[in-house]
């Protein structure tokens, strides 16, 4: 590939992992010298520096990532609680559960225990405020670990992690496990209507 290809996947790569990630790990990445990422990301830190754009990449510490510029911040801010209200998917709900009941467990773990990659789902429970990263496991590559937020506790109306339901057996899957927690969910909902409709009276 040329400088301009390199330079686009550079791009991409900072663009899907939504993380800082070092010079080195670039390079090793793209399989190119540390000095030319370093290049490139100057190119491309100057390029969305421009006013069109809504996104900057930022140099932290010498790992880079893309953040969005903090004059946008009320319509991100918008977005992102736009999506927290949204119901969440059978595919959440399995990621939830996986590390509702193993925390802290990294994303490998997660896409070991359901067999698909998980990624996605995983940022969108961090967007929303259900899970959070626990630091990170004293595993080969430091991968980092995710747990559950008090947001959860309160959304599936728990006190705390000891009050999950119980699971029935060591063989339940991902899917069965989920099922459990939807219904705790709405048992939650169910109980505060209630509430609610006692103070009325």
């Amino acid at each position: 590939m040329d400088l301009k290809q390199y330079r686009a996947a550079l791009e991409a790569v900072l663009f899907a992992v939504a993380e800082p990630v070092a010079t080195e790990k670039l390079a090793e990445i793209l399989g190119i010298e540390h000095q030319v990422v370093e290049r490139l990301c100057g190119h491309l830190r100057d390029e969305y520096a421009e006013e069109e754009h809504g996104i900057q990449l930022l140099c932290l510490e010498g790992r880079w990532q893309f953040s969005t510029k903090g004059q946008f911040g009320e319509y991100v801010k918008a977005a992102l609680d736009n999506r927290r209200n949204v119901p969440l998917s059978a595919a959440a709900l399995e990621v939830l559960a996986v590390i509702a009941y193993n925390q802290p467990v990294t994303r490998s773990f997660i896409e070991q225990v359901r067999g698909v990659d998980s990624s996605g789902v995983v940022q969108s429970l961090a967007q929303k405020g259900l899970i959070e990263e626990a630091g990170r496991l004293d595993l080969p590559g430091r991968p980092i670990a995710f747990r559950t937020t008090d947001v959860f506790l309160r959304s599936f109306g728990l006190s705390s992690i000891a009050d999950l339901p119980p699971l029935h057996g060591d063989e339940m899957s991902a899917e069965e496990v989920a099922a459990r927690m939807d219904e705790a969910a709405l048992e939650a909902e169910e109980a505060g209507q209630a509430g609610a409709a006692g103070e009325e009276l």
